[in-house]
């Protein structure tokens, strides 16, 4: 895998309160960012329920296309946390209490605190490895390419500094913005012929509407700042011919 140019990484949303609307999912964006700093490109993200039967083929399926998976959600100690258990089954090993998880979570938790419910964050397959969990004690964990992270964005985002050893990143992915008061349909010609001349770097736009201003959010990311330095010169310059405005972030 250190001789790969590019590494890959798929992410699983798990939650049927993602899935209804109740709860919204923070979680990609953060991972995405993090992993995009370590030279990791998210190429796939699904978001599924609280099914043992989906999480297992879910898993099952992206474990082989990407060489790192992300979960997030469903390791908490209701009923309906069962990531974990659905994990173990999916590489089938053994699903119990970690030794090493009881002995954190006792330590945590004041004497008589660590009840049933509370021992079941430690409930996992007995011989993944733990991610610590600096914010509120009940660690994650990951099976050989799968990594498996809580669902409350703050627990999540603390976490991430402990795993990022385990992984093997290509180029940090580098990019850049300029926000221009357009429309799409107005750029679209000139952006897709800067496009076809730099196909090395992604082009992304994308409307905004910010403190009433409606405009064209472009974003180039690339793992060489030269190319995005190249790209920026020929959007400049058809910018420029075209009279559009370049407006400051807010």
């Amino acid at each position: 895998m250190t001789n790969k140019k590019e590494i890959f990484a798929g992410i699983i949303v798990i939650g049927n309160e993602i899935l209804s609307g109740r709860t919204q999912d923070t979680n990609t964006s953060t991972l995405s960012i993090w992993l995009n700093s370590l030279g990791i490109k998210v190429q796939e993200v699904r978001t599924i329920p609280d099914s043992e039967k989906i999480i297992v083929e879910t898993v099952a399926d992206l474990r082989k296309k990407f060489d790192y998976v992300f979960t997030t959600g469903g390791i908490g100690p209701t009923h309906d946390d069962i990531t974990a258990s659905s994990i173990a089954k999916a590489f089938n090993l053994k699903y119990g209490p970690h030794k090493e998880a009881m002995d954190i979570l006792e330590k945590y938790y004041k004497p008589g605190e660590f009840n049933k419910g509370r021992q079941k964050m430690a409930w996992m397959p007995t011989s993944a490895e733990l991610i610590y969990n600096p914010t509120s004690g009940a660690p994650g964990f990951n099976v050989e390419n799968v990594f498996c992270l809580p669902g409350v964005p703050s627990i999540l985002k603390s976490m991430l500094g402990g795993i990022t050893h385990k992984l093997v990143g290509g180029k940090p992915i580098l990019s850049q913005t300029i926000n221009l008061k357009t429309v799409e349909s107005e750029i679209a010609k000139s952006l897709s012929n800067v496009q076809k001349n730099n196909k090395e770097v992604d082009i992304g736009s994308y409307p905004f509407f910010r403190a009433g201003k409606l405009g064209v959010a472009i974003v180039l990311r690339s793992d060489v700042q030269s190319q995005i330095d190249k790209c920026n010169l020929e959007i400049i310059k058809f910018v420029k011919e075209k009279n559009i405005e370049i407006v400051e972030k807010d």
